[in-house]
C-alpha cells in the first residue's frame, strides 16, 4: 500500500499497517516517518500551532566515541529534495568522539522528524564500519571478509555487510544484496551441509570444481570428516593446481582454529608442494585472534559475529542555531563548533 507522509499526529491515527508481513520497514515507510519516534511528529503539531514549524535551524550531529564514519549515503537518500544543506565527513574517514560528523541546515519543518532515522542509519552502520575496520587493521595487509549476514535480521544484513566492504575496508562479503550495494560481487565458499550432504570432502570438491564456472575460488572447507591437515593434503591431491585455498573453520567443540593448527597445515601443504593453496580461517574470529592467525600464517579472514554485533556509535543531534540566533542546550555550546573536515553534500 501507499503511505501518506506523516504531517501531525492526526496521521499516524489514521495508519494500518498489515500485521501480516515481514516486520521489517519498507523504504516508503522510513520515507514516510512510520520509523520515527513519535514525539518528533508531535513536535510538529507544536511548533506549528507556534508558527515556528518552518523556522530556519542548523543541527549538528556526533559521537560520543571514535569510529569510522559511515551511513552517509542513505541519509542523503533520505533528505534529497527537501531543500537542506547537508555538511559532512566522507564515507570511510575515521574521527574522534564529540567530533562533529554532519552538519544539517534548512528549515526544521523538512527534516525534524527524521532525527531518529537519521541518527540509527548513522549510529548502525558506523559500528559495523568501526568493527570491520578494527579486523582489517588487524590482518596487517591480508584480506578480510564479511560473513555477518545470519547473525543479523536479513532486513539489515546488506546495510552492514555494504558498511563493512565500503567504510570498513573488508574486500569482500557472502550476502549476496550487501555485496551488491557495495559495487562488487559476492565471495564465499560452501558451507558444511554440502559436505555432509555429499558424504564426503573430496567428492563434494571434485563436484565443485566441475559446478562452478572458470573464475569462482575453489576454496574448500576442510574441517567436516577428518583431521583438518589429512583432509587439506586429500582436497589439494584431487585438485593440484585448480584448488586455490582450503578453509579452516574448526567449531569450539574441537578447540576452534588456532596458530599451531595453522602452522601445521601450512607446513604439510608446502612440503606436499601445495605451496599456492591460500589458508582460509573463520569461525568466532576478532582482532587479537586474527593477529596471531596472521602470524601463524593465515592468508584470510572470514569475520561474522564481531562484525555484525558491533556495538552502534551512539550519535546525537543538536540544535545549534535558530533563524540565525546561537542556542543550545545546557552543557553544550551554541552556535555552530567549526569542523575544517566537513565537505558540502547536498
Amino acid at each position: 500500500m501507499e503511505w501518506k507522509q506523516l504531517e501531525r499526529l492526526a496521521d499516524i491515527y489514521e495508519a494500518h499497517p498489515d500485521v501480516n508481513r515481514f516486520f521489517s520497514a519498507s523504504h516508503e515507510e522510513i520515507q514516510s516517518g512510520l520509523t520515527t519516534d513519535v514525539y518528533f511528529v508531535k513536535t510538529r503539531d507544536v511548533l506549528e500551532s507556534l508558527g515556528k514549524l518552518d523556522a530556519h535551524v542548523v543541527a549538528e550531529i556526533f559521537a560520543r566515541k571514535s569510529g569510522i564514519y559511515a551511513g552517509l549515503p542513505e541519509v542523503l537518500r533520505l533528505l534529497e529534495g527537501k531543500g537542506v544543506k547537508i555538511y559532512s565527513l566522507e564515507e570511510g574517514e575515521p574521527f574522534e568522539g564529540k567530533e562533529v560528523l554532519m552538519r544539517i541546515e534548512g528549515p526544521y519543518s523538512a527534516f525534524g522528524m527524521y532525527e531518529t532515522v537519521i541518527l540509527g542509519m548513522l549510529a548502525s552502520s558506523t559500528g559495523w564500519a568501526t568493527a570491520a575496520r578494527e579486523c582489517v587493521d588487524a590482518a596487517g595487509g591480508k584480506p578480510v571478509l564479511c560473513f555477518g549476514a545470519r547473525h543479523v535480521h536479513p532486513a539489515v544484513a546488506p546495510v552492514m555487510e555494504r558498511a563493512a566492504v565500503v567504510a570498513g575496508g573488508c574486500v569482500a562479503a557472502s550476502c549476496i544484496l550487501g555485496a551488491k550495494l557495495a559495487g562488487i560481487q559476492p565471495k564465499g565458499t560452501i558451507p558444511h551441509a554440502a559436505i555432509l550432504i555429499a558424504g564426503d570432502t573430496v567428492k563434494l570438491a571434485l563436484a565443485y570444481d566441475e559446478a562452478l564456472p572458470e573464475g569462482e575460488s575453489r576454496t574448500i572447507l576442510v574441517d567436516t570428516f577428518k583431521d583438518e591437515a589429512e583432509e587439506a593434503l586429500r582436497v589439494a591431491e584431487a585438485l593440484g593446481d585448480r584448488l586455490d585455498g582450503i578453509r579452516l573453520d574448526t567449531p569450539s567443540e574441537r578447540g576452534g582454529v588456532t596458530p599451531d593448527l595453522v602452522r601445521e597445515v601450512r607446513w604439510r601443504l608446502d612440503r606436499a608442494g601445495f605451496g599456492h593453496v591460500k589458508i582460509v580461517v573463520s569461525g568466532g574470529l576478532r582482532p587479537d585472534t586474527i593477529r596471531s592467525l596472521a602470524e601463524a600464517g593465515a592468508d584470510a579472514f572470514g569475520v561474522g559475529s564481531y562484525i555484525a554485533h558491533a556495538t552502534p556509535r551512539d550519535m546525537t543531534m543538536d540544535i545549534k542555531v535558530v533563524d540565525g540566533i546561537p542556542v543550545a542546550k545546557r552543557g553544550r555550546l551554541p552556535g555552530k563548533l567549526e569542523n575544517p573536515r566537513l565537505k558540502l553534500f547536498s
